[in-house]
C-alpha cells in the first residue's frame, strides 16, 4: 500500500513558473531539460508516428566518453566529452554535425566504479557563452562564436570538497549575470560565480553535491534558486545566497544519490529519490515549506527527472539496476494512474501532447501524455545501448549519444 501523506490544496497546473532567465529561441535546447529547465520541448510540432524504419536519420558522428548529454543552440549543438587525458568542449554543425570549434584541457579523473570516466554535466549556454562543468569540478567559460577559453574554476580544490561516488555531475544554474553551482564543498556547499569573471558571489551551506541540477522559480513573487544536495532541498536567494528554506530529503543508506531535477509547480515543487526515499510535492509558503504528500511507492526517481502535464507526473519508479518501471501519477495527491512495469530505465521529455522516451536500450519510443494508460505511437532503437545520456530536442531534431556515438534524427511533422 502506498504510503502517502496529504495536508493541502493544489495549485492549478497553468500557474507553473519555472523558467531560469536563459533567453533563447523556442526551438532550442540550451541547458539540461530544456529552456525552462523542467523536460519540455516548445518547438515545431513533431510527428506522431514514422516508417518502419524509424524516424530519418541526418548524420552521426564518434564522440568520447561521458554521461553528459548536448545543448542545442542556433545552429550549433555543443557536445561535452572526454578523448584520452582531456575534457574537451566542442561546436558541431547542427545540420551536418562537422566541428566548428574545439576547446579542451587536462583531466585525470577516474571512476572508482569503473564507469565512464567522462563529464556528467549537460554544458549550459547564455548570452553568447558556454559553461560546463566538469566531473573533477573544473567550472569553464567559452566564447560561443569562437571557442576561446573566458575563465575556469577549479571548485574541488578552490572549497575542498570530497570525491563523491561519480564525480561532479549537476549542471549549474545560469541566470541574472549568475553561475550557480552545487559544489559541495567544505569550504562552500552551494557557490554563485559572476558569470563574467569567475569571481566568487557568494556560498551557502557545506551539503556534499548530489547529482541534482539546480532550477530557478518564482514563489509570491520573490526569486529562488532550488537546488537539491546530497542533504536535501535547499531555497535561497540567488542574488545573495541567503537560505530561504530547507528540507531534509536523503536516503538512511550511504551508498544513495539524489539526482533527479526539482520540478517546480505552481507554488509547488517535486522532488524524488530512490533507495527508500521516495517522493514528495511540497508547497512554499514564505520562507517555509509545507508538505502536501510524501510518499516511496508513487515514483522513485533514480536518476531521470519527471515531466509535468494537466497535474499528472509522467516518470520513473524505481532503481536504475532493477528495471523500474515507467509510471504516470497524480501530482495534487501521489496516486499511481498507470504503471509500466519493469519497463527499463531510461529519459523521457514532454512534447505537446507526447512523450518522447528514450530507452537506455537505445529504443526511441513515441506515446500519448495520457493518464490512462501507456499508449505508445511509435518506436525504433535509434542507438545501440547503453544510453544514459540525455538527449535534447530543438527544431524538431533529437541529439542522443551513447557511450561512443552521437545521432541526430528527424523528428518534424513534415505535414505542417
Amino acid at each position: 500500500m502506498t504510503r502517502i501523506r496529504r495536508r493541502m490544496r493544489w495549485s492549478a497546473p497553468a500557474a507553473i513558473v519555472a523558467a531560469v532567465g536563459v533567453q533563447v529561441a523556442a526551438q532550442d535546447w540550451p541547458q539540461f531539460l530544456g529552456p525552462a529547465r523542467d523536460g519540455r520541448y516548445t518547438g515545431p510540432p513533431l510527428a506522431a508516428g514514422w516508417a518502419a524504419d524509424g524516424p530519418p536519420r541526418l548524420w552521426s558522428r564518434p564522440v568520447g566518453a561521458g554521461f553528459a548529454g548536448p545543448a542545442v543552440a542556433a545552429d550549433r549543438v555543443i557536445l561535452f566529452h572526454r578523448v584520452g587525458r582531456r575534457e574537451v568542449v566542442e561546436a558541431l554543425a547542427a545540420a551536418t554535425g562537422d566541428t566548428v570549434w574545439r576547446y579542451d584541457y587536462p583531466t585525470s579523473y577516474r571512476d572508482d566504479f569503473g564507469f565512464d570516466e567522462g563529464p556528467r554535466s549537460v554544458p549550459v549556454v547564455v548570452d553568447g557563452r558556454v559553461y560546463t562543468f566538469g566531473a573533477q569540478g573544473q567550472l569553464h567559460a567559452v566564447d560561443l562564436e569562437t571557442g576561446a577559453g573566458v575563465w575556469q574554476v577549479d571548485t574541488h580544490a578552490r572549497y575542498g570538497v570530497r570525491k563523491g561516488f561519480f564525480g561532479a555531475a549537476g549542471s549549474p544554474l545560469v541566470e541574472d549575470g549568475q553561475v550557480i553551482a552545487n559544489v559541495g564543498g567544505r569550504r562552500g556547499g552551494i557557490v554563485a560565480f559572476d558569470a563574467a569573471t569567475g569571481d566568487e558571489r557568494w556560498t551557502a551551506t557545506t551539503h556534499e553535491a548530489s547529482y541534482s541540477s539546480p532550477v530557478g522559480a518564482t514563489f509570491g513573487g520573490r526569486r529562488h534558486a532550488l537546488v537539491f544536495t546530497r542533504t536535501g532541498l535547499v531555497g535561497l536567494d540567488p542574488a545573495s545566497g541567503e537560505v530561504r528554506f530547507e528540507k531534509r530529503w536523503r536516503s538512511r543508506i550511504g551508498a544513495s544519490v539524489n539526482a533527479a531535477t526539482p520540478l517546480v509547480l505552481g507554488d509547488s515543487v517535486f522532488i524524488s529519490a530512490s533507495y527508500g526515499t521516495g517522493a514528495a510535492l511540497l508547497r512554499v509558503e514564505g520562507g517555509a515549506l509545507a508538505e502536501a504528500w510524501t510518499g516511496d511507492d508513487s515514483m522513485t526517481n533514480h536518476y531521470a527527472t519527471a515531466v509535468e502535464r494537466d497535474g499528472v507526473l509522467y516518470g520513473y519508479h524505481g532503481r536504475q539496476e532493477y528495471s523500474p518501471s515507467l509510471r504516470a501519477v497524480d501530482a495534487r495527491t501521489g496516486a499511481v494512474r498507470w504503471s509500466q512495469d519493469r519497463f527499463g530505465a531510461g529519459t523521457v521529455t514532454l512534447a505537446g501532447d507526447l512523450l518522447v522516451i528514450l530507452r537506455e536500450s537505445g529504443e526511441l519510443m513515441l506515446a500519448e501524455a495520457t493518464p490512462d494508460a501507456l499508449r505508445p505511437l511509435a518506436r525504433a532503437r535509434i542507438l545501440p545501448g547503453v544510453v544514459r545520456a540525455y538527449p535534447a530536442l530543438a527544431a524538431g531534431r533529437l541529439y542522443a549519444r551513447n557511450t561512443d556515438t552521437l545521432v541526430a534524427v528527424d523528428l518534424r511533422d513534415r505535414r505542417r
